[in-house]
C-alpha cells in the first residue's frame, strides 16, 4: 500500500502545470500553484511555532482554497479538524475549543458570528478567501504570519519547482484528522483518523476506480464530511484529476451546465436524487400507454432503454463511468428500471469511522438491493450465528478503521468489540458471494408485538414506491406502525386531482403498501408531512426528530 501523501507528491511533480483545484466560474489553481501555497503555509506555521500534532480547525465554504488550507495543515503534520460550515456558531465555537485547536481557517462572514472568548487556545484566525489574518492573539503572532513571503523568497531564491515538493510519509499511525460527526455540545464524537486510514481508502479507490489526469470531478458534497473529503477530493487529486467545486448550492440549470462543461468521470450522490430524476424525467415517458406496449416488444425495448440511458448519461456530461450512491437503499421499483436501462450505478456503504468505505462493487457486478462487497482493506463480518440468513450487526476491522473518538474514552470503548472490530450499529446479512445487504440501523429497529424484528427502512422502501410519495419515515406509535410521508405536490397538481381524491391519497398509500407487507409489519396509519424531512449533510433523514 502506498502512502497517499506519496501519491499526492508524485502527482504534484508530474502534473505541475495542469489544473488541480478549481471553482466553477471563479478561481483556478494548477498543481504548481497549489504546492507553492502549501509550502508558504508550512513556513508560516513554522514561524508561528506550530508543532507536529497541534490541532488546526477549518470551517469554511467548499472551494479550491478550502482544499489548499486542508492540504497545508495535513502535509505539515498538524492535525486538521474540518468542521461543517452549516453548524451553528455556538457549535463551531464549542468544537474548535473541544478539539484544542490553536488556529482556525474560516470565511470572514462566518468569523463575524463566532466568539473568540469561547476558543481560548486559538492564536490566529485566517480568512480562507484571502489568506489574510482575521484576528491574531498579539502583534508577535501577526508578524510571524506575515513573514511567510520573505521566508519563502529566502529559502527558494531560484524559485519553487516540482523537485522541491516533499511530503512526509513516515507517519502511518499518527493522527491526521479529527472529524466531528455532529455539532453536539454534549459529548461530541470527534472521529480520530490516521494517515494509514486515509492511505487505505485512497489505495483501494485507485485500484478499483482508477483516476488520472484525463479525468475531472465535480465536487458537491460537504468537504468537512468524510465522503466528500476523501472520494470527491483526496483520492482523485492523488492521481492528477482536476477537482471542480460548485460553491453554493446550485440551481438545477447551473448543475447541469457544470456537468456539461466539466464532464466528470464519477458522480457521487444519494439515492433520493437519482430517484427524483427518474420520477420526473424517465417515469412519465415509460407511463405513456404506447410506451407500456413498446417496452414489452423484444428488440424494440432494448432500443428504447438505450435511448433513455444515453439521454441520462449526456445530461451528466457524457463521461460518467459510474453513479455511486450511498446513505440509503434505492427504491426497489426504481432500481428495476435502472437495471433494465443498464445505468452504470451502484450503492456503496461506508461511515466516517471507516474513512469512509466499507463496501463497494463495480456496477457491472453489483447486485440489486445490496451495498456491494466488503473493501479488501477491511475484514467485514456479521455478528450472527448464521450471517447468510440471520440479521446481525455489521462489524469491521482493518487499515481504514479509525482509532477512536477524541477525548471521549467511553464512546471509544463502546465502539469496538473485545477482539477489536468496529461496531457499526448497522444490521445486515451477507450472501455466499460476499454481497452485503443492510436491513437497517440497530437503533431504528422496532420490536413487533410477537417479538418480530421490524426494520422501518424495508417498510419505507414499499411506501416510497406508491404514487405521489417522495420520501417517508416509519415510526412506532404505541405499538402501531405509522408512516409519515412527504408528497410530491407538483405531481398532484399536474394530475389535476380534485380535493376529494387528494384527501384519499394517505389511505390509498396505506392499502397499497400493506398488500406488499407481511402481517406483522402492516401500516396502521399514514400521516402527511407539510415539509420535506430534515436531512443531515449527507442527505440522510434525521429520524430522531420524528419519533
Amino acid at each position: 500500500m502506498e502512502h497517499y501523501l506519496a501519491r499526492l507528491q508524485n502527482a504534484t511533480r508530474k502534473y505541475w502545470n495542469k489544473p488541480a483545484l478549481n471553482n466553477i466560474g471563479g478561481e483556478t489553481f494548477n498543481y504548481g500553484q497549489m504546492a507553492t501555497t502549501i509550502e508558504k503555509f508550512h513556513l508560516a506555521f513554522d514561524a508561528l511555532g506550530f508543532k507536529k500534532g497541534d490541532k488546526i480547525a477549518l470551517c469554511a465554504r467548499n472551494g479550491a482554497r478550502w482544499g489548499m488550507a486542508y492540504l497545508a495543515v495535513n502535509t505539515y503534520e498538524t492535525v486538521i479538524v474540518p468542521i461543517l460550515a452549516d453548524f451553528t456558531p455556538e457549535s463551531v465555537n464549542y468544537l474548535v475549543d473541544h478539539s484544542e485547536s490553536i488556529a482556525l481557517f474560516t470565511n470572514a462572514d462566518k468569523w463575524a458570528k463566532l466568539d473568540i472568548t469561547k476558543m481560548p487556545l486559538v492564536k490566529i484566525v485566517i480568512d480562507v478567501d484571502t489568506w489574510k489574518p482575521l484576528w491574531t492573539v498579539d502583534e508577535k503572532t501577526a508578524e510571524a504570519y506575515a513573514s511567510a513571503e520573505s521566508l519563502f523568497t529566502a529559502k527558494y531564491p531560484d524559485g519553487y519547482g516540482p523537485e522541491d515538493v516533499v511530503f512526509p510519509t513516515d507517519n502511518w499511525d499518527n493522527l491526521s484528522t479529527i472529524n466531528y460527526t455532529s455539532g453536539s455540545t454534549g459529548s461530541p464524537k470527534g472521529v480520530m483518523l490516521t494517515y494509514r486510514n486515509f492511505s487505505a481508502t485512497v489505495d483501494y479507490s485507485q485500484r478499483n476506480v482508477p483516476s488520472s489526469d484525463e479525468c475531472s470531478m465535480v465536487s458537491m458534497l460537504p468537504m468537512a464530511h468524510m465522503y466528500g473529503l476523501v472520494i470527491e477530493f483526496i483520492y482523485p487529486l492523488c492521481n492528477g484529476t482536476a477537482i471542480y467545486w460548485l460553491g453554493k448550492t446550485p440551481t438545477p440549470t447551473a448543475l447541469l451546465k457544470a456537468f456539461a462543461d466539466v464532464k466528470p468521470y464519477l458522480l457521487i450522490t444519494v439515492p433520493l436524487v437519482m430517484e427524483k430524476i427518474f420520477k420526473s424525467k424517465v417515469k412519465p415517458i415509460l407511463d405513456k400507454p404506447i410506451m407500456k406496449i413498446a417496452v414489452k416488444i423484444p428488440g424494440l425495448n432494448k432500443i428504447i432503454y438505450k435511448k433513455i440511458r444515453d439521454g441520462l448519461m449526456q445530461a451528466f456530461g457524457g463521461n460518467i463511468q459510474e453513479f455511486i450512491m450511498g446513505g440509503a437503499a434505492v427504491n426497489p421499483e426504481v432500481e428495476k428500471w435502472f437495471k433494465k436501462i443498464k445505468l452504470p450505478y451502484l450503492v456503496g456503504y461506508g461511515m466516517t469511522e471507516a474513512a469512509p468505505l466499507l463496501a463497494y462493487e463495480h456496477w457491472t457486478k453489483y447486485v440489486a438491493g445490496s451495498c456491494g462487497k466488503a473493501v479488501d482493506c477491511a475484514d467485514v463480518r456479521i455478528d450472527s450465528d448464521d450471517p447468510h440468513h440471520v440479521v446481525g450487526e455489521i462489524q469491521a476491522k482493518g487499515d481504514n478503521i479509525c482509532i477512536g473518538y477524541y477525548k471521549n474514552p467511553e464512546a471509544s470503548a463502546n465502539a469496538f468489540t473485545e477482539d477489536g472490530y468496529l461496531r457499526t450499529g448497522d444490521l445486515g446479512i451477507i450472501d455466499e458471494e460476499g454481497n452485503i445487504f443492510i436491513r437497517g440501523r440497530s437503533k431504528n429497529m422496532i420490536l413487533g408485538p410477537s417479538g418480530q424484528n421490524i426494520y422501518p427502512e424495508e417498510i419505507e422502501a414499499v411506501v416510497n414506491n406508491q404514487s405521489y410519495v417522495v420520501e417517508s419515515v416509519v415510526v412506532d406509535r404505541g405499538g402501531k406502525l405509522v408512516a409519515l410521508v412527504y408528497l410530491d405536490q407538483q405531481a398532484i397538481a399536474k394530475a389535476l386531482l380534485d380535493p376529494e381524491t387528494v384527501s384519499e391519497i394517505p389511505e390509498n398509500i396505506k392499502v397499497a403498501s400493506n398488500k406488499s407487507l407481511p402481517g406483522y409489519s402492516q401500516i396502521y396509519k399514514v400521516e402527511v408531512m407539510a415539509e420535506p424531512f430534515e436531512k443531515t449533510p449527507k442527505m440522510s433523514i434525521k429520524r430522531f426528530l420524528y419519533k
